[in-house]
């Protein structure tokens, strides 16, 4: 005697060895021998052999009709041998039991188990929802089948536009597009980005490295960077007007020109060293449109070509210390004697008259290291800034560190978004600019005089700000009044670059409350401080990544663009190097043993955009001569940063 049960899932066949009443022996259709519960046996059977039983049920369970099954058998709960023998109008065989039961059981939505062989129609509204669904599946099927083959076609289905983002950042994997993206990609044997790229969906990498940034960062302008409207910024109209001539010293494309200089000689040889920043606080405060608007972004985002501003142009231009204009400013004045003593310090809240805007491709060429050892030629602002300069290098000298890494290089990159080139829109030209010339010393040190300067003052009066501390060599945020070692000054709370930081506007609106004798926006242990720090810091790092990651991008297109083949770069560690010529640190294949510094030949093999990843194999040792030597890989925080 022979028997159907179910097992695991699955229907089997088999012969009974013993059979014990409540539980049977029985030797499967594979050869198996396993110990059945009499009550899970659902047929037993003399004809077919149990190897052929389950074969020719199958073959005639295709022929039965489901709905029509579904049409005969009753409401009442039911089983299958019992609709078998109504279907087939007599006692069935164990085949036609065996095919009605396989046909029931293949037919989850027509008829829902009830238990071991037994069944119970679906009621016809559920019924019909299931169909629904089932017929939904299968159009979906359709559709994630034709957008596969637009994609692999290399045509943008009309489906993708506006789910372009979400496909290349955060695939929602249970959306049909992005089904369909994954099949067209396995097909290919593409990445995402390289199909959607040859689909014409996007513009260039740039593009691509950018739209991630902009994914991340600015969700809620669905990848926009446009401002929400606010009211504009209302500055007092009876500000005293300083009785000086102010410039500043930035470089050629600087927009957000936070601070400025003066300096008036007196008879005795001394002189009154000003020093104005900008205060855009003194238009609107932390719960206007624009405090919210400064607040959420927490800082100006810059990358090679282009620029998200932490404020809108607006009201940038209105408080940019642009040569010209008029503009409200914080202004700590130095009282220095003849030979470069401070003998004592004044703040006053202020309008500054700017009469000048020295970029640094202009000034340098005519004052630097050289000229100053050899003698300034007569050019506009020379004897300001030999005496600026003359008191900043005292004041370095008096902290006792540096303000700028004299061995570090700074290079420039711009962008001619005019030009397209094969690997996309703009032609990149990077230009090195050694740190630490006398004017980088002169900004750098003035700014140090007034972010440690307005720190203390702020710690003196008990009223909260947020600090850049650096202890152990680890920098981070605070609002506590703590030492930062690497600049070698007590406090160090940053208040100079209100225009494109948060925690400089938000320190300024501190400083002046205190200023008029006001309660300050935050108060002792605010709560609101507080978060504000942890997200600025948390995104001014997120931004400082992004600016190293586009630099990274364009060093690897100059690669490209101007054909280079070899380079040559300093061993860092191990196989990493960094190129002499632009800021570009590889992994070099092939590399041998060799100490920091040593000097090395690359062959560039491969430069992949996408991925912003490029691949080179060493040649040759070029020489050793600085190996071991200190290879500074972070520079230090500059005063002016």
């Amino acid at each position: 005697m022979n028997v159907l049960f179910e097992e695991d899932g699955a229907f089997k066949t088999g012969t009974i060895v013993a059979d014990n009443d409540s539980s049977l022996q029985v030797d499967t259709a594979s050869g198996k021998r396993v110990k059945l519960k009499a009550a899970n046996v659902l047929l037993r059977f003399a004809a077919p052999g149990a190897g052929e039983l389950l074969a020719q049920a199958e073959a005639e369970a295709a022929g039965i009709d489901t709905e029509f099954l579904w049409e005969v058998c009753g409401e009442a709960e039911f089983g299958f041998e019992e609709l078998a023998a109504e279907y087939a109008g007599h006692k069935p065989t164990p085949v036609e039991a065996g095919a009605v039961l396989l046909r029931l059981h293949s037919a989850p939505i027509y008829f829902h188990r009830k238990g071991k062989g037994r069944f119970r129609k679906a009621p016809p509204e559920i019924l019909q929802a299931a169909l629904a669904g089932l017929e939904k599946k299968r159009q979906q099927a359709l559709a994630i089948e034709h957008m596969a083959e637009a994609l692999k076609a290399g045509r943008l289905p009309p489906e993708f536009p506006p789910l372009l983002a979400q496909l290349l950042y955060k695939p929602d994997r249970n959306r049909p597009e992005t089904k369909a993206l994954e099949a067209a990609c396995a097909d290919c044997g593409e990445t995402p980005e390289q199909l959607l790229q040859r689909c014409g969906a996007l513009a260039d990498t740039h593009a691509y490295h950018l739209g991630r940034f902009l994914f991340e960062h600015f969700p809620d302008s669905k990848g926009g960077t446009d401002f929400p409207p606010y009211a504009d910024a209302v500055d007092p109209d009876d500000l005293p007007l300083a009785d000086v001539q102010a410039f500043s010293i930035d470089d050629a494309h600087t927009t957000e020109i936070d601070d400025a200089f003066s300096l008036q000689m007196q008879a005795d040889g001394g002189m009154r060293v000003g020093i104005h920043i900008a205060a855009p606080c003194l238009g609107f405060g932390p719960e206007s449109d624009l405090g919210r608007i400064a607040r959420s972004r927490l800082s100006t985002v810059y990358m090679p070509g282009r620029k998200i501003t932490m404020l809108p142009e607006a009201v940038i231009d209105s408080h940019t210390l642009a040569a010209g204009q008029t503009v409200p400013a914080l202004s700590l004045y130095l009282d220095v004697t003849s030979d470069l003593r401070v003998l004592g310090h004044e703040t006053k809240i202020e309008a500054v008259p700017v009469v000048a805007n020295l970029r640094h491709h202009d000034i340098e060429p005519v004052f630097n290291a050289e000229t100053l050892a050899g003698g300034l030629a007569d050019f506009p602002w020379r004897d300001e800034l030999k005496r600026l300069w003359e008191l900043a290098t005292v004041l370095e000298a008096g902290r006792g560190q540096p303000s700028t890494n004299q061995n570090r290089k700074d290079y420039n990159f711009r962008i001619d978004w005019d030009t397209v080139t094969p690997h996309g829109q703009g032609r990149v030209i990077i230009e090195e600019r050694p740190r630490g010339s006398p004017l980088d010393t002169l900004v750098a040190e003035l700014m140090i005089v007034a972010n440690s300067t307005w720190g203390a003052l702020l710690r003196d009066a008990k009223i909260p700000a947020m600090y850049r501390a650096q202890t152990a060599g680890k920098a981070r945020m605070t609002t506590v009044a703590t030492p930062h070692e690497g600049l070698g000054v007590d406090c160090y709370a940053w208040s100079t670059s209100p225009l494109r930081r948060f925690a400089d506007l938000a320190n300024q609106w501190q400083l002046i409350a205190h200023l008029r004798g006001e309660k300050p926006p935050y108060p002792p242990r605010s709560a609101d401080l507080m978060a504000a720090l942890r997200d600025f810091e948390l995104t001014y790092a997120s931004y400082a990544e992004f600016q190293r990651g586009m630099e990274r991008y364009w060093c690897l297109r100059w690669l490209a663009q101007e054909g280079v083949t070899e380079v040559t770069a300093q061993v860092l560690k191990e196989n990493i190097v960094r190129c002499e010529e632009i800021p570009l640190v590889l992994k070099a294949t092939g590399m041998p043993t060799l100490a920091r510094g040593a000097r090395v030949r690359l062959a560039v093999s491969a430069i992949d955009l996408m991925a912003a990843e490029g691949q080179a194999g060493f040649i040759e040792l070029l020489g050793t001569d600085g190996a071991d030597a200190a290879i500074d890989e972070t520079g230090a925080e500059e005063g002016a940063g």
